[in-house]
C-alpha cells in the first residue's frame, strides 16, 4: 500500500473504532478531516468512493449495490432525509443507509469536510443538502 492509502485506512479504522452508534458521522468525519481528507465523492449504486486528500486521491470500491441493468429510482426529497436520519439516530448500518439512499434516488453525494456539509444529488439534478456539527477528538 502507498502511503495514502496507508493513511486513509488507518483514518478509516480509527474512525470506525471510536465512532458512536447515535450520531457517528460527525465524528468519522473529524478523524477523516484530520486524516488530511478534503472532499469524499461517492457514487451509487457502484458503492465507489473518492478520497480528495491534501496529498493526492484515493479511490475505494465497495460491494455494489444493484448489478446488471436497473431503472434508477425517482428522487424524493422526504425519503432521502429519512435515511439520513435513521443513519443518524443509530437504526441503520452504512450499508442499509446507501442502499435506502439509492431507493429515494440518490445516485451520489459530495462530503465537504473543510465546510462540513454533505449534498445528495439524484440523476436528473436534484439535490438536497445539510450541514454536520463540528466535533472535538478527545486525545
Amino acid at each position: 500500500m502507498t502511503n495514502l492509502i496507508t493513511k486513509l485506512s488507518e483514518a478509516q479504522k480509527l474512525a470506525m473504532s471510536i465512532r458512536p452508534k447515535v450520531g457517528g458521522f460527525p465524528t468519522l468525519a473529524e478523524v477523516l478531516r484530520e486524516a488530511g481528507v478534503i472532499e469524499n465523492r461517492w457514487f451509487l449504486p457502484s458503492c465507489q468512493a473518492i478520497y480528495q486528500m491534501k496529498e493526492g486521491s484515493v479511490v475505494q470500491q465497495g460491494t455494489p449495490l444493484v448489478t446488471g441493468v436497473h431503472e434508477i429510482p425517482k428522487f424524493h426529497r422526504e425519503n432521502v432525509i429519512k435515511a439520513i436520519r435513521e443513519d443518524q439516530e443509530g437504526k441503520s448500518t452504512f450499508p442499509e443507509f446507501l442502499k435506502a439512499a439509492w431507493e429515494a434516488g440518490v445516485v451520489g453525494y459530495d462530503v465537504d469536510f473543510t465546510n462540513r456539509k454533505v449534498i445528495y444529488y439524484g440523476v436528473n439534478g436534484e439535490s438536497y443538502w445539510e450541514e454536520y456539527p463540528a466535533v472535538t477528538l478527545e486525545g
